[in-house]
């Protein structure tokens, strides 16, 4: 069954401290467009991410968005032990040296150790990117999964369309084979009825120039060729709706064929009621046109 072009997949989670949204979204396009938008400090997330998506994604301008914040604990103060040691060894050696030459310090406070600058220090977690990340990559399978559900069911959708589409350019060609065939009796009778009045008129005309010219007047207007390739193309149309993978170019393409066919049909019927078939063909096919442009 062929996608559609269209998702979108949502969800959130978390890993202490940091929690985090995601969202994973597609619209048509010409070729395979990514964009992600996630944080450059999560490193070696996006090459990961973007190989999983090229994998199950062929066509579409897909973007990807990832929300993450982190919950802050409660800061801790602690104390610097490293510059206490050198403060409490400078500290003895400046008493020592005051005694020494008779000279009285007052006592010293611990108040005025910790006040100094350095002293105490607040501390706090440092993210490892790399849990983070293992955990992001786990979690993103679920998200891709239901982005692909999603197109699957949108591609689903789509087809049902396009078979109805293609029914209706099915009948509209059968329209069109009986109003050509009773068209045909009409102009066989019209050229049978002008080579006539040309033999009469046309003095000293080479008879079977007439007669040649006159049947490839005949054959100019006739459709049969355009009536078998709408056939044709119905049942290449229907052929590619049955496939799993990305059929959307080749739909494109068919699409034109089938308006080539319906354009030639109107120049050449001569015919009003032929006229109108074809003309509703064409608004048929552009209809079609439309919803192909969504196709993977």
């Amino acid at each position: 069954m062929i996608k559609s072009m269209t998702g979108f997949a949502s969800g959130k989670g978390a890993f202490s401290p940091h929690s985090w949204t995601w969202e994973l979204r597609s619209v048509n396009g010409k070729g395979l467009d990514l964009r992600l938008r996630l944080p450059d400090w999560l490193t070696g997330l996006e090459a990961a991410l973007r190989s999983d998506l090229s994998k199950q994604v062929n066509r579409g301008n897909v973007t990807l968005s990832l929300r993450l914040s982190r919950e802050e604990a409660a800061a801790e103060i602690q104390l610097n032990t490293s510059a206490m040691k050198a403060s409490l060894e400078a500290l003895a050696q400046t008493e020592a040296m005051a005694g020494t030459r008779g000279v009285l310090l007052a006592p010293s406070k611990a108040s005025d150790l910790l006040s100094l600058k350095g002293m105490m220090e607040v501390g706090g977690d440092t993210d490892d990117p790399e849990p983070l990340v293992e955990k992001l990559k786990a979690e993103f399978g679920g998200l891709l999964l239901e982005f692909i559900e999603m197109r699957s069911a949108e591609g689903k959708a789509l087809a049902g369309i396009l078979g109805g589409q293609l029914d209706q350019i099915a009948e509209l060609t059968n329209q069109a084979v009986k109003l050509a065939e009773g068209r045909r009796l009409e102009m066989e009778q019209a050229l049978r009825d002008n080579l006539a009045r040309v033999l009469d008129n046309a003095q000293g005309a080479d008879p079977e120039r007439v007669a040649q010219e006159l049947a490839l007047i005949a054959v100019k207007a006739d459709i049969t060729e355009e009536i078998d390739r709408l056939i044709a193309h119905v049942a290449a149309a229907r052929a590619l709706l049955s496939q799993d993978g990305p059929v959307g170019r080749k739909l494109d393409f068919l699409m034109q064929e089938f308006n080539r066919e319906a354009n030639t049909l109107c120049s050449k019927s001569q015919n009003a009621e032929l006229t109108a078939v074809g003309l509703e063909l064409k608004a048929v096919i552009d209809q079609m046109r439309e919803q192909v442009q969504n196709v993977e």
